[in-house]
């Protein structure tokens, strides 16, 4: 059988009553090992860990701040003995603060309260701000608009939203910069695109390829408001918290960002998503590694800027920015991925309106895949290949033969989001 041949039968397969079986089913094995883990009473979970164990460092550190010591958030000692005198002596845990120093400032009020009240809230409040763009999103697409319940049941199944729950993170917030920058890309407000996406400051990797996007595809209102909104939120940390914070933040974020491997636990490269961790799994070498992602981060940036310039569809456009977004982030976990589910919704979408396009199947199967790989990472450990950054990259390659296609194709030209680019 054709590649053609296998990849159409394989998207006709893909129909909402499958998709609605095998969601309903994921959703039912993700949340009853959730269920079962966390039903345990206490502070550990049935397998022994801590519950919401990566929310750990927002609480300690904003007791830190309140006390007048935030001159040691970057000090893992005092993290690590904070963490022992609420979970016990005996726990071999050692805690890093990998934040902004304004980002444990929310979790103040919040600081007489237990821990897993803490971060029962913040867990809680997160899957309604996830929900709600999820919401967001989906009333902007008008194919989809009759599956509210597939739309809804997919959402709950995505594999990065259960890990980000168990692990109390805080990655519904690019979910929000990457929404709200959509929802303001829509209305034609380029400066409101740029303040959100400067938001994504909290969590910095996400601005490595962003910018350049932006900048290169001559985006210049949104490159700009990004560029104040990041500039304000830096010059008003540095306010607030003063000379010595912030270079103990910077001297952090330099260090782990040039040697990955001091900061990072032995099997987190299969629970990471992006390219930097794809070449970490295959190639034992660290120069060689680095070269290599900068090399595939720059094509994957210029592959973004081609789309940028290209597509006169405001979804694809916006999709290339979110996938390579997650593709150049050096430091990309499974849960990180949340803010890739604006791009999936908005693809979908897409080729449910454009069937009769060529690349309609691909996207279809690419989309399954992005969807559902994450959740196989763990077998990279013996594989040594990221599946999920394969699907991204094709996904990548499928957005752009899309925007060549439009491009020559004068009926392409004619819809209602071309006044948008």
């Amino acid at each position: 059988m054709k590649p053609a041949v296998w990849i159409a039968s394989l998207a006709s397969w893909l129909n909402p009553r499958r998709l609605r079986a095998q969601a309903m089913l994921l959703a039912l094995c993700l949340w009853g090992v959730c269920v079962a883990d966390y039903s345990t009473p206490g502070l550990f979970d049935r397998a022994g860990n801590i519950k919401f164990q990566d929310f750990f460092q927002f609480p300690v550190s904003a007791n830190l701040i309140a006390q007048g010591r935030a001159d040691e958030l970057y000090n893992p000692q005092i993290l690590t003995n904070a963490l022992r005198a609420i979970a016990g002596p005996d726990t071999s845990i050692r805690l890093q603060y990998f934040y902004g120093p304004q980002v444990a400032l929310p979790f103040i009020p919040l600081r007489a309260l237990s821990f897993l009240a803490q971060g029962a809230i913040w867990v809680a409040f997160s899957v309604l701000l996830y929900l709600g763009c999820v919401y967001l999103i989906w009333t902007t697409c008008t194919v989809l608009k009759p599956y509210a319940a597939l739309v809804a049941l997919c959402a709950i199944a995505y594999p990065p939203l259960f890990h980000f729950f168990v692990r109390g993170q805080i990655s519904a917030l690019p979910l929000v910069c990457f929404t709200a920058a959509y929802l303001a890309f829509r209305a034609r407000r380029g400066w409101l695109v740029g303040i959100a996406l400067g938001f994504l400051f909290v969590k910095p990797q996400f601005l490595v390829a962003v910018p350049f996007v932006l900048l290169f595809g001559k985006s210049w209102r949104a490159f700009a408001g990004l560029v104040i909104s990041a500039a304000a939120q830096l010059g008003l940390t540095f306010a607030f918290f003063g000379k010595t914070v912030m270079r103990a933040y910077f001297n952090m974020l330099l260090h782990s960002a040039s040697q990955p491997g001091t900061t990072e636990l032995s099997l987190s490269s299969i629970q990471m998503h992006s390219l930097r961790s794809f070449w970490a799994l295959l190639i034992p070498w660290p120069g060689v590694v680095w070269a290599l992602y900068v090399t595939s981060s720059v094509a994957v940036i210029a592959l973004a800027v081609a789309i940028w310039r290209s597509s006169p569809f405001l979804t694809i456009r916006f999709s290339s920015l979110l996938v390579a977004a997650v593709l150049v982030n050096p430091h990309l976990y499974i849960y990180d991925l949340l803010g890739l589910l604006p791009a999936l919704l908005l693809m979908a979408d897409w080729a449910a309106a454009h069937l009769q396009h060529p690349r309609t199947a691909e996207l279809h199967v690419l989309l399954y895949l992005s969807f559902l790989l994450p959740l196989l990472g763990p077998i990279s450990r013996w594989t040594h290949v990221q599946l999920s950054v394969l699907a991204f990259s094709a996904l990548l390659c499928v957005l752009w033969r899309i925007s060549s296609t439009a491009l020559s194709s004068p009926r392409e030209l004619a819809t209602s989001e071309s006044a948008v680019v």
